[in-house]
């Protein structure tokens, strides 16, 4: 079973208004979601406080959805409820991934699945940028982008075939990189050269190469046109370094994650030793230190803070506090 959920406003409480509003609703759920009637089970309707001239389900059997069973009813009166609204619940007996629609004054009502919702975070490493993108990503049910693993990916493919990161050595290596980005079980799969390398790119001398590797106009240039294209075709959660600045600017939630160096450092120390790596605090500091620089100071897309971002300092918070804050943010505008 499938429900695809829909809303719609008239402009007045008359029977032309609710018929006409209730026959472009539910014709238009029937085109986005490429039904036949046979194929609509059941159609629930229900209408604010402020419309009773005519009855929903009768305006839907009249515009020939009259093969299936029909459901109707009155909302209770709330404060602040956007007035004469009409919404659907259509039940299809199949299953498949629905297009929801809201129209007219409905439209504001649901924008995060009517329209694509695409979060960009950026921040230093450490940040918990990533952690906070798979939680929003999971929330909202929708894509997490992890471009740090494709910028990883790179890095490894240049340790692999022994290149001095120069433009002009790793340009040949990079444009025809055999690289993809698959999801299975709800996680993101690093695909090079045929094989799984998700956790391979894990490894610290991969990651420090990838912040110099992603420095080079080639690499920026291939991987961003790969990753505006997966953006541009889904609603998805991208996390990096010049997501709202470069990447995806028209972004229209845009965070830039942050905390202190040694609260960062710490972070990355406790995740490398629980991952086998015995690498001395002091160093993994020095490393993070070092990685900042050189990516604010970079010429091509250095790390800022995007001027329309909002800033998320995690330095006193837990990763919890962190993911709710910008859900809260998030729907503040949806």
């Amino acid at each position: 079973m499938t429900a695809i959920r829909g809303a719609t406003t008239v402009n007045c409480d008359t029977p032309e208004e609710i018929k006409g509003a209730v026959k472009e609703l539910l014709q238009t759920i029937k085109e986005k979601n490429n039904l036949s009637l046979c194929d609509i089970v059941c159609v629930m309707l229900s209408n604010t406080a402020d419309i009773h001239s005519y009855y929903p389900a009768k305006a839907a059997r009249e515009a020939g959805f009259d093969g299936c069973a029909l459901y109707s009813s009155s909302e209770p009166l709330i404060d602040g409820a956007l007035p004469l609204c009409i919404r659907v619940m259509v039940l299809c007996d199949s299953h498949f991934k629905p297009s929801y629609v809201y129209l007219r004054g409905a439209a504001k009502l649901r924008k995060d699945i009517t329209e694509p919702l695409v979060v960009a975070l950026d921040g230093p490493a450490g940040s918990g940028k990533s952690t906070a993108a798979k939680a929003l990503a999971k929330h909202f049910n929708i894509l997490y982008l992890d471009t740090g693993a494709m910028y990883r990916a790179c890095a490894l493919k240049c340790l692999n075939c022994g290149v001095k990161i120069e433009e002009n050595t790793v340009k040949p290596v990079i444009e025809n990189i055999n690289l993809k980005i698959e999801y299975e079980d709800g996680r993101q799969v690093t695909i090079l050269d045929g094989k799984d390398v998700s956790e391979d790119i894990r490894r610290p001398e991969v990651s420090d190469m990838a912040s110099r590797v992603s420095a080079l106009p080639c690499v920026r240039q291939k991987m961003v046109e790969m990753q505006r294209k997966i953006a541009s075709s889904m609603s998805c959660v991208v996390d990096g370094r010049d997501i709202g600045t470069n990447v995806l600017p028209d972004a229209e939630h845009k965070f830039y994650v942050t905390a202190s160096v040694q609260v960062r450092a710490t972070r990355r120390y406790l995740e490398n030793k629980a991952k086998g790596f015995d690498t001395p605090y002091e160093t993994v500091e020095a490393e993070i230190a070092a990685r900042d620089k050189r990516d604010m100071e970079r010429e091509v897309a250095p790390l800022k803070m995007a001027e329309d971002a909002t800033l998320v300092d995690t330095s006193d918070m837990t990763a919890e506090q962190a993911v709710q804050y910008i859900i809260d943010k998030i729907q503040e505008k949806i």
